[in-house]
This record gives structure tokens, C-alpha cells and sequence, in this order.
């Protein structure tokens, strides 16, 4: 039986791919800024230029109503005390919403609502569904010991707008207090 490819694919919620899509790696070097401790990046970016993500995405379809999916995984790791995470990103077409399905690892999503910059930390861990609403800029971090995997699923007008989130960063970030993860201003 010939399976059309838009409408199943397979996925490997321990690599962190999809089958057939191709895989986007995001090293430190491509995080300047996001980091909160410049010297402690610096210092890191010294040493090497590791992976800190992947991604894969998915576009079967446009157009009114479509969705579209990525799945993608964080290694473990801080720069300081700052943990892994991905750069982060409002929608381009602000009114768009996400969901998020955690895969496997132990891990956080932040949100920033766009108008009144409340901050919010939802976890992010196997078998959990973060809901992100429009208007909401969000970045998703790894507080454990092993990759954090997650499914993500957006409509196809979403758009990435990442140049918001390069220009004003969050406002709140997440480090390591006595080895628990704590939220605390930039």
C-alpha cells in the first residue's frame, strides 16, 4: 500500500527526527545574545561550538487551515547557570497559537505575553501538552539530565518571528539555584 507522504509520516521521539524531513542543528554560536551571562557564553564558545538543539519540520499543506509540525530536542547542558534552551520566538502572524507535546526529558516552556510582558514557566515533560496562546513569545528550555524531546504543532500562516526576541529578549530567565531550576529577571 502507497502511503502519501503529507498525510503520514513516522517519528523518532528519542532521536528527535522525522522520518523523511531534514534536521536543522542549531550550535552555540548561533545563540549570541539569547544567553543572559555574555562572559559565561564567551567562556563556553571558547571551548567549542557544541549542538544545543535540532530540528525537524514538517509542511504537508498551506493555506487556510493547515497545520504544520516540528519536532526538536535540547541537549542538557548551562552556559553558567543558565540552562540549554532554543532561541525562542513570537509568530509572525501574532494570532497564532501552538501546542506543545513532550516526548521524553524534563524541561520548561517560557512564555512572554507580547502586550503586558508576564512571564509564565509551564513544564514540559513526557506525556505533557503545553498550550501557547497568540500573541506569546515563547522558548522552550531543558532543566534534566538527558535530551528534551517535544512535538510542536502550528498553523501554516504562523510564521517565526525571530527577530523580536533577538532585538528584546526575554525578560525573565531560567538558572540553576542550588540545583533547582528558578525564574529570575534578565
Amino acid at each position: 500500500m502507497q502511503i502519501n507522504p503529507d498525510l503520514f509520516t513516522r517519528f523518532d521521539p528519542l532521536g528527535g527526527t522525522i522520518e523523511g524531513a531534514p534536521q536543522i542543528e542549531r550550535r552555540l554560536s548561533d545563540m549570541r545574545g539569547a544567553f543572559a551571562d555574555e562572559d559565561a557564553f564567551n567562556a563556553a564558545l571558547a571551548q567549542g561550538d557544541p549542538v544545543l538543539y535540532t530540528l525537524a519540520a514538517v509542511a504537508p499543506a498551506h493555506g487556510d487551515g493547515a497545520l504544520h509540525y516540528a519536532i526538536a530536542q535540547i541537549a542538557p547542558g548551562r552556559i553558567g547557570a543558565e540552562y540549554y534552551m532554543t532561541k525562542g520566538h513570537y509568530h509572525a502572524w501574532r494570532p497564532a497559537a501552538e501546542v506543545y507535546i513532550g516526548l521524553s526529558g524534563t524541561g520548561f516552556m517560557l512564555l512572554e505575553e507580547e502586550e503586558s510582558h508576564e512571564s509564565r514557566l509551564l513544564p514540559l515533560t513526557p506525556n505533557a501538552i503545553v498550550y501557547v496562546p497568540g500573541h506569546t513569545a515563547h522558548r522552550t528550555i531543558n532543566t534534566g539530565e538527558i535530551p528534551l524531546t517535544y512535538l510542536g504543532i502550528y498553523p501554516a500562516a504562523a510564521g517565526h518571528d525571530y527577530g523580536s526576541i533577538a532585538t528584546e529578549n526575554f525578560r525573565k530567565i531560567l538558572v540553576a539555584v542550588n540545583g533547582e531550576p528558578t525564574l529570575v529577571d534578565r
